[in-house]
């Protein structure tokens, strides 16, 4: 009789507070978490649970589209997923979102409903004038670094590896030093958004090398900006090996570089091989410069889609030899353009020697290309198609094995030899999951920031589109030229392409999205699958038993991967002509199972790139063989609930 009373003197007077200070009112969280506390007294009275918060929307959710009568429940890896708000926070910030001020809550909304939104940080400078070696080392700001040095060697290995959130700045590095070497090796490597700055690097320098290899390699969104990086330098060589490569997205800009530099040679070397959407952008590179040398060797070779733009490159320069070789070979699709290049320079000499042979479209734009040139020379041989010469130069431009459309396939190898390295184990054959048989497990562990679906509420009233960039910009606090902004970017341009021949594919941010386009794909009887755990990562493992679902037999699932993006944003879509296993997995040594893995088979890969990854190690080509892999942390596949 008590507590009956106690519920209902709660009931009232919070009803009545809520009443009288509705959610438009909430101006702080002062009054929200007062509101928070009286809400959680309520509920826990009457009924032990509280049945408003997202969660508990997710479970009604679950229940109300899916009828798999063996899990009544979300799984556990999905369920956790949900927003952590409680049901008045939710309400809070769907107020704000409908009243488009939720940017002036950004940092209170992001801690709240764990959302990843600091892609930019600052910290201090830090000076140093003595030789060094980093090791093992991240996220530190270099200001005047090595200035006015005598020889000297700084080198930074492994340098911020692996860490989620790597933002450096290289401010007058090695200004005015002669004969001072500077090494990056494996800078940054596998990390997940990675800032690098290079402002006035180099400058004036005399002699010396600047070495960058197996720089940002494999990173997500790698963002470098290098500007005035070696103007007025007088022969301090510059090369980038391994750049970047199998990154995901992220842009490159190098402004001003070795402007005004004298015999300034620069070698790219395997330059965003094999990355994904990657671009860069060279403004009044080498301009005004005296006898430059530089070198592009496998640049975004092999590349999806990838984007360079060269605007008054090594204008006005003097006695220049630049070199394309095997520039964007065998990448999918992709745009280059050049403008103003080489003009009014005198003696420039430039080759392009198997340059743009894309195995899927590809432009290449020439304006003003070599215009004004004084003896130049200037060679395209085995150059690709879909090419365009405007207003440039007449003289001294030869043409040789200009490929057509008919010849293009015959000249590119089908099984995509050019790209170098797959890591072991990310693709596989169907026969090989069978129980005994010991294969090499890729790495599996998820390298996304920690972050959660957002409510329906909130997600309804967020823009989500190119079209409302700006809006997005503004409720995320994305500066021009950010990383977030930037994240932003290339989330929505990979949402909003056309789908692929055969694919049904959408972009989610709550969970009952997701649930509802599964359910729109496979009908309702369906399950959420995801590899356990990450043991047998990067290891050998033995495969145990083998489960097929639907009984083995070719079927449809929908994947869903995460994409990078402030809340928990998954990229799903389903392919038609796949098989699923669940297969235990077992320690070689041992033979103790340690994992229970979720393998997908792409049956049809007549669609697939010549150089895709798989190809490249499986050793043959689209529509020949089958393709399997793992599903990796935190991503999911949905499938049939049945085995």
């Amino acid at each position: 009789m008590e507590i009956t009373v106690k519920k209902l003197m709660l009931n009232i007077i919070f009803f009545s507070f809520l009443s009288s200070f509705t959610v438009r009112n909430f101006t702080s969280f002062r009054h929200l978490l007062i509101v928070d506390s009286m809400f959680c007294m309520q509920v826990s009275l009457a009924t032990r649970e509280n049945p408003f918060t997202p969660k508990a929307s997710l479970i009604r959710h679950w229940n109300k589209r899916i009828i798999s009568t063996n899990l009544p429940n979300p799984p556990d890896f999905f369920l956790s997923k949900a927003s952590p708000l409680s049901a008045v926070e939710a309400a809070f910030f769907a107020s704000l979102a409908a009243r488009k001020v939720l940017s002036s809550h950004l940092p209170a909304f992001c801690s709240a409903a764990n959302l990843f939104c600091v892609f930019d940080s600052s910290r201090a400078s830090e000076k140093q004038n003595q030789d060094a070696n980093f090791a093992l080392y991240s996220n530190k700001r270099f200001s005047n670094y090595g200035k006015s040095r005598l020889a000297g060697t700084d080198a930074f290995k492994n340098y911020s590896d692996g860490i989620n959130l790597a933002t450096d700045s290289f401010s007058r590095y090695s200004d005015s030093a002669t004969g001072h070497g500077e090494a990056f090796t494996t800078y940054a490597e596998d990390g997940n958004v990675a800032n690098a700055k290079f402002t006035s690097y180099g400058s004036a320098a005399k002699g010396g090398t600047g070495e960058f290899a197996r720089y940002h390699p494999g990173v997500n969104v790698p963002n470098l900006q290098f500007a005035t990086y070696d103007s007025d330098s007088n022969n301090h060589k510059l090369s980038f090996s391994l750049y970047t490569a199998d990154t995901n997205s992220g842009s490159q800009t190098f402004t001003s570089y070795g402007k005004n530099g004298n015999s300034v040679p620069a070698e790219f070397s395997s330059y965003g091989d094999t990355s994904n959407v990657m671009g860069s952008i060279f403004t009044a590179y080498g301009e005004m410069g005296n006898s430059a040398n530089d070198s592009f060797k496998a640049y975004t070779s092999n590349a999806n889609n990838p984007t360079n733009y060269f605007k008054s490159y090594s204008a006005n320069g003097n006695s220049a030899i630049d070199t394309f070789s095997s520039y964007r070979d065998g990448a999918n699709a992709g745009s280059d353009s050049f403008q103003s290049y080489g003009r009014n320079s005198n003696f420039d000499k430039v080759n392009f020697v198997n340059y743009g042979k894309t195995f899927s479209g590809g432009t290449d734009t020439f304006k003003e290309y070599g215009k004004g040139l004084l003896d130049h020379s200037i060679g395209f041989k085995t150059y690709g198609v879909n090419n365009t010469f405007k207003d440039y130069a007449q003289k001294g431009v030869t043409f040789a094995q200009y490929l057509n459309s008919s010849s293009r396939n015959a000249e590119l190898p089908v099984n995509g030899i050019f790209v170098k390295w797959v890591e072991p184990g990310k693709f596989f054959r169907e026969h090989m999951l069978r129980k005994g048989f010991i294969m090499k497990m890729p790495d599996i562990r998820d390298r996304m920031p920690k972050r959660s679906f957002l409510p329906q509420g909130i997600l309804s009233k967020l823009p989500f589109s190119t079209n409302q960039l700006s809006e997005l910009k503004k409720i995320f606090h994305a500066p021009d030229n950010s990383t977030i902004e930037r994240v932003i970017l290339n989330a929505l341009a990979e949402c909003e392409r056309s789908p692929s021949r055969g694919e049904t594919k959408q972009c989610v941010g709550s969970a009952e999205d997701m649930i509802d386009f599964a359910v729109s794909v496979l009908g309702h009887n369906v399950l959420a699958r995801t590899t356990e755990n990450v043991n047998g990562s990067k290891q050998s493992v033995m495969i145990g038993e083998v489960k097929g679902i639907n009984g083995g037999q070719v079927t449809r699932s929908v994947s869903c991967h995460q994409s990078l993006y402030p809340y928990l944003l998954y990229y799903c879509h389903s392919v038609p002509k796949v098989r699923v296993y669940v297969a235990d997995i077992h320690d070689v040594a041992t033979q103790v199972k340690i994992n229970t893995g979720v393998a997908i088979c792409h049956l049809d890969t007549s669609s697939w790139s010549p150089g895709h990854g798989a190809f490249v190690a499986l050793g043959s080509g689209p529509g020949l063989i089958e393709v399997c892999h793992w599903i990796f942390q935190n991503d999911m596949t949905w499938t049939l609930a049945l085995i």
